[in-house]
């Protein structure tokens, strides 16, 4: 009993203490501390088969889930105890409704939420392979998360962001991508961190060259950025992905505080402008890898949210991205996103097992 009581201690001092105070305020708290993490974009249903390994023919049955990279974010970030809120908009309809009730459950703020009465909530059915990765079948014709206007955005609630996080969907069509133009000018001139996860989903894209070009026409107003291996091969047109030359001379700007290249259960890579390093992933038996990036995203800007000096603390920044590795370790071991996405207690869990092994 005191071997686990001082093993509990250790890690909880070593892993979750420097940002885990957010933890023990109430929710007013964290708005009147500024530190709350706005994302903005897509919201929807995702439609995961029962089984894996089949194609969407194939599959008897699937659970419905709730899903969309800025979401699952904005839910991660609230489950490990810091202050987030949610920016977009879905359908006027019981999907839409469903997903603003579970924000709601999670803690998540929905004052920047929109309904739209017409057009539908999206739909994106997700087929498992056999090796757990993903293949994407999308309803959107258009949906709602599509048609969010700059008129209402709540300007207030961005102003008051510590920092802003987006992906690249809400920039495919108009008027979103007006709306989502706007909303980064109006972090960014309040002195809001931008974080960006590109998350490509190179099918809702008019052609591989509008998915490049819409990406990175945005790309040196981040000061976070967050990719995939993939990600760095399709933007830079075939190169490398594991060459630090290629990220540091076609990736990084000089606006970055840091970017991060995520490398599955291998850990992930980063890069600022005083250091450069690796940090080993977690093992874990993958069931369904949705929503495992972000789950690594919420871990590391709940870091940030804390303490904004893990830019210019290596050893403080490895720390952080170990964190947030667990995170996304912990999501792919259930089906789902959201429902996946741990808490700061599991993650406490896990790391005190571990430590135990």
């Amino acid at each position: 009993m005191t071997l686990t009581l001082r093993l509990k201690s250790t890690v909880t001092d070593r892993f979750l203490k420097p940002w885990g105070q957010s933890n023990d305020l109430t929710k007013e708290d964290c708005k009147e501390t500024s530190s709350v993490v706005v994302c903005f974009g897509e919201m929807l249903i995702d439609f995961v088969p029962m089984v894996g390994g089949v194609s969407l023919a194939e599959a008897p049955a699937f659970k419905k889930a709730p899903g969309g990279a800025p979401a699952n974010v904005a839910v991660g970030i609230s489950r490990l105890g810091s202050s987030s809120a949610f920016i977009g908009k879905v359908g006027a309809d019981e999907f839409g409704y469903m997903l603003a009730d579970i924000l709601k459950q999670n803690n998540v703020e929905t004052s920047g939420m929109r309904f739209d009465s017409n057009a539908r909530t999206a739909l994106a059915f997700v087929t498992l392979r056999a090796d757990g990765e993903r293949e994407f079948l999308f309803f959107r014709n258009p949906s709602a998360d599509m048609l969010l206007q700059e008129s209402e955005l709540d300007k207030d609630l961005l102003k008051k962001a510590r920092i802003f996080h987006y992906g690249s969907i809400s920039l495919i069509d108009e008027p979103c991508k007006s709306a989502h133009l706007a909303a980064m000018s109006i972090a960014k001139n309040s002195g809001c961190i931008l974080s960006y996860d590109p998350n490509l989903r190179l099918a809702l894209w008019p052609s591989a060259d509008a998915a490049r070009k819409g990406i990175m026409d945005i790309w040196d107003q981040a000061d976070v950025i967050k990719i995939s291996e993939d990600e760095i091969t399709f933007l830079t047109g075939g190169d490398d992905p594991y060459d630090d030359n290629v990220v540091l001379k076609k990736l990084f700007h000089p606006n970055l505080k840091l970017l991060i290249v995520t490398e599955g259960s291998q850990g992930c890579r980063y890069y600022t402008k005083a250091f450069k390093g690796r940090v080993s992933g977690v093992k874990v038996k993958p069931v369904d890898t949705t929503g495992a990036g972000d789950a690594f995203v919420s871990g590391i800007l709940h870091c940030i949210a804390s303490d904004q000096t893990i830019f210019q603390d290596e050893k403080r920044l490895r720390k952080a991205l170990y964190f947030a590795n667990v995170c996304g370790a912990l999501t792919v071991t259930q089906r789902g996103a959201i429902p996946a996405l741990p808490t700061k207690e599991a993650i406490l869990q896990f790391l005190l097992e571990a430590a135990v092994i």
